[in-house]
């Protein structure tokens, strides 16, 4: 994996950087990334709260309950309206990207499926990978 890498918004007003290795890498079905994403689904990497540094502009935020009931920050440019992070409440030292912002994302490998109780019936699902009905057992 190449670190440090970087990512943004679609307009450019946007931009990280991430100084560590991610956590992990899933592909969530929760029902709020498909409403963000407008799809069936949202490749995601979780990083350590401090190994991400936003290099230019501000995000707007929107709080909402996630799927497991707990509060989140959801992160977006407020230009565009492209996704970039989330925040989980409960889990202040973990930070959730986006995948698609990353510059070069061709290095990510998903790991499995989060939330696929939550997919809806034509989502793509790769039966190579571990499926999760809500959360993993562990991130980090």
């Amino acid at each position: 994996m190449p670190v440090p890498f970087e990512g943004g918004c679609l307009c450019g007003a946007v931009r990280y950087r991430v100084t560590e290795e991610p956590l992990g890498v899933v592909i969530c079905h929760c029902t709020n990334c498909q409403k963000q994403t407008a799809s069936d689904r949202s490749p995601v990497m979780w990083v350590k709260a401090d190994s991400l540094e936003f290099t230019k502009g501000e995000t707007k935020t929107l709080e909402v309950k996630g799927t497991t009931g707990n509060m989140q920050s959801r992160h977006f440019c407020g230009n565009c309206g492209s996704p970039i992070m989330t925040q989980p409440h409960a889990r202040p030292e973990i930070r959730t990207i986006k995948a698609g912002t990353i510059d070069d994302p061709s290095w990510l490998k998903p790991s499995a499926h989060i939330w696929v109780a939550s997919a809806p019936p034509y989502a793509l699902i790769d039966e190579e990978l571990p499926q999760h009905p809500g959360n993993p057992p562990s991130i980090g």
